[in-house]
């Protein structure tokens, strides 16, 4: 399949790389089984992750799509509706229960095995590892997608938005990517109550990205120093 699509153009070369994925995965696991209990590099699994009641609350939070980031809240709640929600959207999802609510990676892999129409072990597993930093090839720990700005790139006009958080809906083009960002009044105007018809986010992206920071460098350096 993959020698059929070589030089068919960008979409196809796109496809051939999932493929590559898939594969990659596929082996991967097969060397290590227990892809979906623990870190394939080692020195990550020293991080500390957020536990207790904090730990649990963020977890429902955002497996009930009521975090106050509407990207993140439309994907979960997507999930949860359908089964499925675009690639794009499962790393924006999985970065913030990782990186912005410091949540073990491995609840949210769980999670998204369960509802997730398309889920098996080596994908799904896999790629929460590549968005945890922790896998053998994986993206850096630093990186750090910021909701926000994914959703006013690969969202512009809110139309996912719209469909998934409706209560958003009477915002504009700009507003209903940052709700918390918007005025009290230009809220009031579109019927919104923060706290009320839609969350306060339960973190602050900036500051979340600091300490998450932190952590993962604590781990490295622990593992380094024995």
């Amino acid at each position: 399949a993959a020698r059929s699509l070589t030089g068919r153009g960008e979409g196809a070369e796109a496809i051939v790389r999932q493929l590559a994925w898939r594969d990659w995965y596929a082996h991967t696991t097969y060397a290590r089984p227990d892809i979906d209990r623990v870190a394939l590099r080692p020195e990550y699994d020293a991080i500390e992750w957020e536990r207790g009641p904090d730990a649990d609350r963020a977890f429902d939070a955002w497996r009930d799509g009521r975090t106050g980031y509407p990207i993140v809240d439309a994907g979960m709640r997507q999930l949860a509706a359908t089964g499925w929600m675009h690639n794009r959207v499962r790393m924006i999802t999985a970065s913030f229960l990782v990186k912005d609510l410091l949540v073990d990676w491995r609840r949210g892999e769980r999670w998204f095995r369960h509802l997730l129409s398309d889920g098996d072990v080596p994908q799904n597993a896999g790629n929460w590892q590549w968005v945890a930093g922790t896998g053998p090839d994986a993206a850096p720990y630093f990186r750090i997608f910021n909701p926000t700005a994914q959703s006013r790139r690969f969202d512009p006009d809110g139309i996912y938005l719209r469909q998934w958080v409706p209560e958003l809906a009477g915002l504009d083009d700009r507003a209903i990517h940052e709700p918390a960002a918007v005025a009290p009044l230009d809220l009031a105007a579109a019927g919104i109550t923060l706290g009320q018809d839609y969350p306060f986010p339960i973190v602050d992206h900036a500051a979340a990205r600091e300490e998450t920071l932190a952590v993962y460098k604590r781990a490295l350096e622990s593992a380094r120093d024995g």
